[in-house]
C-alpha cells in the first residue's frame, strides 16, 4: 500500500468524523461574529437557553433582531467595544463534517494573534462589508494566509442585504480580489455573497440572489476536499515520548509515541532514526490498544522499531531514502509577538515539533510590509506584530523542512528564555 492508498484510507475511515479547521478574520464590524453565530444557529449547533439568553439580551438592548454576535464575542472587553481581540476556538458539526473555527481579530496590533489561529487551519475564511469592498485589512489578511500556507481561501462579501443584493457590487469585489489574489499563493480561492444577519447563503440558499449559482458557505465547508493537502510522500515521525509500560503483560513493550507529521507509516517499512543516523525497521504501529496497518497524518500513534536502537525525545523517525538533513543553519520568515523588539545578536529558546535548543539571531534581511508587500531592508530590527526575513543559527541541528513543502517540520517557536513566553513564530524557507 503506497500514497494513493493511504490518501483513498484518510478519505474513507471514519468519513463522518472528517474534520475541517479554518480560521476567520475581517475587518471592524464585517459581521465575523454575527456570521459566526448564524453558522453555529444554522446548524443547530447551540442549545436552547442559549439562544434564550442570547434574545433575552438582544431585547434588553433595544434591538429589534437577535444580535448572534453575542453567542461569540465572549470577552466582556469585546462586547463593550464590539470588536474581537483575542483568538477564541468554537467547535460545531454537521452530519457529514466537524468543525473548528479560529476566531481571530483584525485589527493590526493582532496580526500576532491571526498568526496563531491560522497557523493550523485547512481554510481561511476572510469577511468583507460589501458596502465597503476590499480594505487595507482585507488585502492584509489574505497575505498572512497566503504566508501561513493556508491552502484553501473564501472570501464571503457579507451585508449584501444592505445593498439590496446587488450583483454588480459582487462582481466587482470578487473581481479586484481575484486580481489581488494573483500575486499570492492561493492554490484555491472562493468568493460567495452572504448576509449573515438575515441568514443568505451561509446554510440556506438565499432567495434574494438568485442571480448567484454557486455552493452556500456551509456546503462549500462541507464539501473543500482536504484529505489530498497532507503530505503522503515524505515520512516524517517527530518522537514525542518513549513508552515503557514496564508492567507484567507489557514487560518487555517499548515504543515511540508521536503525531505523524507527514507520509505513511506501515509495518515493514526500512526507517532512520534521525539524528544519530540509526536504521531499523517498523515492527508495528499501535493505536490506543490495537494494532493498524498504516499511519498517515495527523494521527497519533505510538511506532515500535525491530531493533533496540536509542531513541529519544526530539529525534525524528524517517525513510531511509527519504529524511530530512539535520541544519543550524535557518533561513526562516519570523513573526514577531512581544513588545520588546528582535535583534541582531538576540539568543533565544528554540522549539520546533518536538526538539528544544537555543538559537542566534545572525541577521535580520527585511521586514515585510504586509499591507503593500514591499520589503524593507533597511530595518535593524522587527517590532511587534511585524514578520520578516531572519537568519538562525542553532545549537542543536534542527530535521526540518521548507515551510512550503511540509507545514509542521517547517515551522517553529521561539522562547524567552528568562520568562518562558512565546515571543515569535517561524516559517522555514530553507535550512543547512
Amino acid at each position: 500500500m503506497g500514497a494513493d492508498n493511504a490518501l483513498e484510507t484518510a478519505q474513507n475511515v471514519g468519513r463522518n468524523m472528517d474534520l475541517l479547521r479554518f480560521a476567520t478574520a475581517g475587518s471592524v464590524d464585517d459581521g465575523k461574529s454575527t456570521l459566526i453565530g448564524r453558522l453555529l444557529l444554522d446548524s443547530k449547533s447551540i442549545f436552547e437557553d442559549q439562544l434564550e439568553a442570547v434574545e433575552a439580551t438582544s431585547e434588553a438592548k433595544g434591538y429589534d433582531y437577535t444580535d448572534l454576535a453575542l453567542l461569540t464575542d465572549g470577552l466582556r472587553s469585546e462586547r463593550e467595544q464590539g470588536i474581537t481581540i483575542d483568538v477564541a476556538y468554537r467547535y460545531f458539526a454537521t452530519p457529514s463534517r466537524k468543525f473548528i473555527i479560529a476566531d481571530t481579530p483584525g485589527h493590526v496590533q493582532y496580526t500576532r494573534n491571526m498568526v496563531t489561529g491560522a497557523s493550523t487551519a485547512d481554510l481561511g475564511l476572510v469577511l468583507v462589508d460589501a458596502r465597503q469592498g476590499l480594505t487595507e485589512q482585507s488585502r492584509r489578511h489574505a497575505v498572512i494566509l497566503s504566508l501561513l500556507r493556508v491552502p484553501h481561501l473564501v472570501l464571503a462579501v457579507n451585508k449584501m442585504d444592505l445593498v439590496d443584493f446587488s450583483q454588480e457590487i459582487f462582481d466587482q469585489i470578487q473581481a479586484e480580489f481575484t486580481q489581488f489574489a494573483t500575486k499570492l499563493n492561493i492554490p484555491d480561492l472562493a468568493v460567495i455573497p452572504i448576509s449573515a444577519l438575515q441568514g443568505d447563503n451561509v446554510v440556506n440558499r438565499s432567495e434574494s440572489m438568485d442571480w448567484y449559482q454557486g455552493p452556500t458557505l456551509m456546503h462549500h465547508l462541507e464539501n473543500v476536499h482536504v484529505a489530498s493537502d497532507r503530505d503522503l510522500v515524505d515520512a516524517r515521525f517527530p518522537v514525542q515520548y518513549v513508552v515503557r509500560p514496564k508492567s507484567d503483560e507489557f514487560h518487555d513493550y517499548r515504543g515511540y509515541g508521536g503525531m505523524v507529521a507527514s507520509g505513511v507509516l506501515k509495518p515493514g517499512d526500512e526507517v532512520v532514526v534521525l539524528p544519530s543516523g540509526m536504521t531499523s525497521k517498523i515492527a508495528g504501529i499501535d493505536l490506543f490498544d490495537q494494532e493498524i496497518t498504516e499511519a498517515f497524518p495527523p494521527m497519533s500513534v505510538t511506532v515500535r522499531l525491530a531493533d533496540d536502537v536509542d531513541v529519544s525525545r526530539g529525534d525524528m523517525i524517517a525513510r531511509v531514502n527519504n529524511a530530512p538533513k539535520p541544519s543550524q543553519d535557518i533561513d526562516a520568515m519570523v513573526c514577531w509577538m512581544t513588545t520588546e523588539p528582535l535583534r541582531k545578536g538576540q539568543k533565544l529558546a528554540i522549539k520546533h515539533t518536538t526538539r528544544t535548543g537555543r538559537a542566534l539571531v545572525k541577521d535580520i534581511q527585511y521586514r515585510l510590509d504586509i499591507n503593500t508587500l514591499h520589503r524593507d531592508q533597511e530595518t535593524k530590527e522587527l517590532g511587534v506584530n511585524e514578520i520578516g526575513r531572519v537568519q538562525l543559527r542553532t545549537t542543536v541541528p534542527l530535521l526540518c523542512d521548507p515551510y512550503s513543502k511540509n507545514r509542521t517540520t517547517g515551522s517553529f517557536i521561539l522562547i524567552d528564555e528568562a520568562t518562558g513566553v512565546t515571543v515569535g513564530a517561524g516559517m522555514i524557507n530553507s535550512a543547512s
